[in-house]
């Protein structure tokens, strides 16, 4: 008997029919003897429509009053669902109980919005396990010191549930979607793409920093602090698929790097178009000049991705950095009213029309020239590269929105990622 947490996405709950079957599946686990806790989203759709109700009493309000409240509102979709797939499992005759994240609890910071979690109390779930129930707790939510509820941000229902099979120490981590694993990119953008049956933690973390959408960033990132085993799998299978096969499908998220990943210098693509440049111009170029300008976009709470400065010339220099394309009027307001003129900059300008395409790979620690193909593979299509992003395993570029699909189509066919993966 293994104890496994499941998580199912806003498609897999987007109906009552749809929320029977995920009963159905889930009911099929427990009775084949495992312990199983339910992790599961909003119906499709739901927190757009809750979020757009508050837009339209208060368009423009960003108090940290109506964050909260934001919250408060956001919450409720979580809740229906684990209600209503409670309700489904006992009508399967399989014992179950909800729980919103503040009765569980899953401890959160107050960052409103975009909270983080600090700890799970598992006594009341480990209790109920025993009992022979199914555990069905919101994803995306918690609550805080002050006993205020918490969001966790978009895609934060992953991150609640590897954060649950880490506070349960749970035998994997069953995450169920639209798609029926990970693959070497979209492929709705590359038909050729192929499901990967395994890949590395380090490679996902990569993936999905890089605007991979099958798993959100943080949800990974506990995998990976806490060595939760994670498998991507689809819910669109039958829901009576033996356990022992579905147990072994979709893509499996390993801490160990086989010799077989050892042949893929490549293993994948990744892309995001939600993001957005902007540039400091005629910045002077003295000690501490990027910390005046990313620390004041820090404090506002605005992540920043890939950054260069240009060489200085007669004492100014040019700086430049990505942020995710719906905090760019913030950004730029921020960096026109506060920081140019501090530093007596000459000016500041926002591009939205950028993307990012990212080739990440394990195999690239130990493969020279992998980043020269990727820039000739490009410049054979016309493309130029704004900016470049290195690390280990990655090699990300800057390029104009427009050519997005083609270069991520010309780089999967050169890095032949369209090949079945050999021995």
């Amino acid at each position: 008997m293994a104890l496994i947490v499941q998580k199912y996405g806003g498609t897999s709950m987007g109906s009552t029919e749809r929320i029977a079957q995920v009963a159905k599946r889930v009911a099929k686990w427990a009775r084949a003897g495992h312990q199983v806790v339910v992790v599961p989203s909003a119906m499709s759709g739901e927190t757009n429509r809750l979020l757009g109700l508050a837009k339209e009493l208060a368009p423009g309000r960003l108090t940290p009053d109506y964050y909260r409240e934001l919250d408060m509102l956001a919450s409720t979709g979580e809740q229906v669902s684990v209600g209503l797939l409670s309700i489904a499992l006992q009508a399967e005759g399989q014992p179950a109980i909800s729980y919103a994240g503040w009765q569980v609890p899953i401890r959160t910071t107050s960052a409103y919005t975009k909270a983080r979690i600090e700890s799970i109390d598992d006594a009341k779930v480990r209790a109920d396990l025993n009992a022979g129930k199914v555990v069905i707790i919101t994803g995306f939510q918690g609550i805080d010191e002050a006993g205020n509820i918490t969001t966790l941000g978009r895609g934060g229902s992953d991150t609640s549930a590897v954060a649950v099979a880490a506070a349960l120490k749970a035998d994997e981590c069953l995450i169920f979607t639209d798609v029926d694993g990970i693959y070497t990119t979209d492929p709705r953008v590359v038909p050729e793409a192929r499901r990967m049956p395994s890949i590395s933690f380090e490679e996902m973390l990569e993936m999905a920093s890089l605007g991979s959408k099958v798993l959100q960033i943080r949800s990974v990132e506990f995998a990976g602090k806490y060595r939760v085993p994670v498998r991507v799998l689809s819910s669109f299978t039958p829901w009576d698929i033996d356990v022992a096969l579905e147990a072994q499908s979709g893509t499996l998220i390993t801490f160990e790097e086989d010799e077989q990943m050892e042949h893929a210098v490549v293993s994948g693509i990744a892309f995001n178009r939600d993001e957005a440049k902007i540039s400091v111009f005629g910045v002077p170029d003295r000690p501490g000049i990027a910390y005046q300008i990313l620390g004041a976009v820090a404090d506002a709470n605005v992540e920043v991705d890939v950054i260069i400065q240009n060489v200085s010339k007669d004492g100014k220099t040019d700086f430049s950095f990505t942020v995710p394309h719906p905090e760019l009027a913030r950004t730029m307001e921020l960096l026109k009213d506060k920081v140019v003129p501090q530093l007596g900059a000459a000016g500041v300008v926002g591009d939205p029309r950028i993307c990012k395409v990212s080739i990440v790979g394990i195999g690239m620690r130990s493969h020279a020239g992998v980043a020269a193909k990727m820039f000739r593979t490009l410049s054979e299509e016309g493309i130029n590269i704004q900016m470049i992003s290195t690390s280990e395993i990655k090699t990300s570029v800057v390029i104009d929105e427009k050519y997005m699909e083609l270069a991520v189509r010309a780089l999967h066919r050169a890095f032949e990622l369209d090949m079945p993966a050999t021995a």
